[in-house]
């Protein structure tokens, strides 16, 4: 598969599936790993050309140990867009709409329109404190702990009775998978340092906001901040909870169907 290097020699894992259609870059939330967006995949592939990012420091990328912040990905990110040289539809989900969401920002012209899903432009005070502890958890070295809970906060209770076995086996490999634990918990850290809310009038291109009903990781009041703050932003809500890219494919990938059906070239 191919890989990008990043300008400070930082290896970028990428993919790519679908051989025509709109171009369009799928970027995955705090876990990093494109294979999140499987099922998306899935539904799009046959008439879109859909290029599939893993973060710096997660997935298959490098995990150099630091710095590690929402604009480094963003810098990569653009970096990427800029080899392929033609525009794209963006979607991110969670810290990936972050991504986007800087993309928009700082990085202007290289996307036709941007949904971003179950994010937030501005940790509250419950965001504040979730997220610190979940790096805690990490820089403690409590991986299982951290797992479990990751699997509360982001899936619905019938999901997780139904998935039990599958559940408990990436309990059991999360030391591995988030190894070296100080970067994941670097990782975590960032995502409280990101703070565009005030920025994001400045957005002028197509927007989609989109919001699971269930979210309670990234609540929906989160994303609808998000979409009162850009002109023009269209908000869609989707059942599921804050994994409904994962879990419930068939909404987004609908969503993001009937969105760039407006967008014009």
């Amino acid at each position: 598969m191919p890989d990008f290097v990043a300008a400070d020699g930082c290896r970028i894992h990428f993919e790519t599936a679908g051989a025509r259609g709109p171009r369009v870059l799928l970027i995955p939330g705090l876990g990093g790993d494109g294979r999140f967006w499987a099922g998306v995949v899935r539904l799009l592939e046959a008439d879109h050309r859909l290029i599939v990012v893993d973060h710096r420091g997660a997935g298959r990328s490098d995990r150099p140990p630091g710095p590690h912040s929402i604009p480094l990905v963003a810098d990569d990110t653009a970096s990427l867009l800029r080899q392929i040289a033609e525009p794209v539809h963006v979607v991110g989900h969670s810290t990936g709409g972050a991504v986007a969401q800087v993309l928009a920002l700082d990085h202007p012209g290289l996307a036709l329109s941007f949904t971003i899903s179950s994010s937030w432009a501005r940790a509250d005070a419950r965001f504040r404190a979730l997220f610190c502890a979940r790096a805690e958890l990490l820089e403690a070295g409590m991986t299982e702990t951290y797992q479990r809970l990751t699997h509360v906060l982001c899936h619905e209770p019938a999901y997780l009775e139904a998935h039990d076995a599958q559940l408990e086996a990436a309990v059991e490999a999360a030391a591995r998978a988030l190894a070296p634990l100080e970067v994941a918990a670097a990782r975590v850290r960032m995502l409280l340092r990101h703070d565009r809310l005030a920025d994001l009038p400045r957005i002028t291109g197509p927007v989609q906001v989109i919001a699971a009903e269930n979210d309670v990781l990234t609540p929906p009041a989160l994303s609808r901040a998000i979409a009162e703050a850009i002109p023009g932003a269209a908000y869609t809500v989707v059942p599921g909870a804050h994994f409904h890219p994962l879990v419930r494919p068939e909404g987004l990938a609908a969503a993001f169907r009937n969105f760039i059906g407006t967008v014009r070239p």
